[in-house]
């Protein structure tokens, strides 16, 4: 077992958990707060700002995308891995840590949005309230808008906001 490493992105007091080696031997590694990238500006990722992490064995590449703005493309890291396990199973832990609240809503039929409140795994900060809607949803159609409404006032609701 090697020693655990340290990364210049981590803040003070900050402990890697969890990590794994890049086949160009940069590091990727997950704190209790955060996953840092080497390929990110600024390397250090908060869990509750990943919208996505997956894994890809037969390429062995791990795939993150991040929450992003409506409209604009989502920041997206494709990093091949060499002995992933242990740092894959953090990202799943700490990802799902930070959700507060998730639900689908429906908007028309099987068409909907999906509701998310995150905030850091630790319990500290605000939520940050997300939405995800189907591909042929518009945020602008005021059907559409109405039920985001009600569904974002539910939610803040159910959790005492």
């Amino acid at each position: 077992m090697r020693r655990r490493p340290r990364l210049a992105s981590m803040a003070t007091g900050e402990r890697l958990l969890a990590w794994a080696d890049t086949t160009s031997g940069a590091l990727v590694g997950g704190t209790r707060d955060a996953l840092h990238l080497p390929d990110r500006e600024p390397p250090r990722l908060p869990w509750e700002e990943i919208a996505t992490a997956d894994w890809d064995a037969d390429e062995r590449e791990f795939h993150v995308v991040e929450v992003g703005s409506y409209g604009e493309p989502q920041p997206e890291h494709r990093l091949a891995l060499a002995d992933p396990d242990r740092l894959l199973a953090l990202v799943r832990e700490r990802v799902t840590a930070s959700i507060v609240v998730q639900r689908h809503v429906p908007v028309r039929g099987r068409l909907g949005v999906r509701v998310l409140g995150r905030r850091a795994p630790g319990g500290q900060g605000a939520i940050a309230w997300l939405v995800d809607y189907d591909d042929v949803l518009d945020p602008l159609d005021p059907d559409v808008a109405t039920v985001v409404d009600e569904a974002l006032a539910s939610a803040r609701g159910d959790v005492g906001e």
